[in-house]
């Protein structure tokens, strides 16, 4: 793990650009950023998973054994793309608190 800024010398700040520890953002847990999250309606839905191929977070999956999509909500920042780009109302924005 590397040292806070606060403890580098200017000789120890790494080139930017440079991947020196591996790693992935599935640690980073980024859907406690929103205010808003997507209600899904399986009953309209018509699985054309556009929710699913627009989603930049890919927090969005199909579930074949249900047929219906399922939201990590561990994942989803609460943009609405999915919910914009459904073509029959399927998904609904509503307050994170509700």
């Amino acid at each position: 793990m590397t040292k806070p800024m606060d403890e580098m010398t200017w000789q120890e700040v790494e080139p930017g650009g440079v991947i020196s520890e591996p790693g992935c953002a599935s640690c980073y847990h980024t859907g406690t950023w929103r205010s808003e999250k997507p209600v899904y309606n399986p009953d309209k839905c018509i699985r054309c998973q556009r929710c699913f191929i627009m989603c930049p977070d890919a927090s969005i999956k199909p579930d074949f054994e249900s047929n219906c999509m399922v939201w990590d909500y561990d994942y989803c920042k609460g943009c609405g793309i999915c919910a914009y780009e459904c073509p029959v109302g399927a998904i609904e924005m509503v307050q994170e608190d509700e």
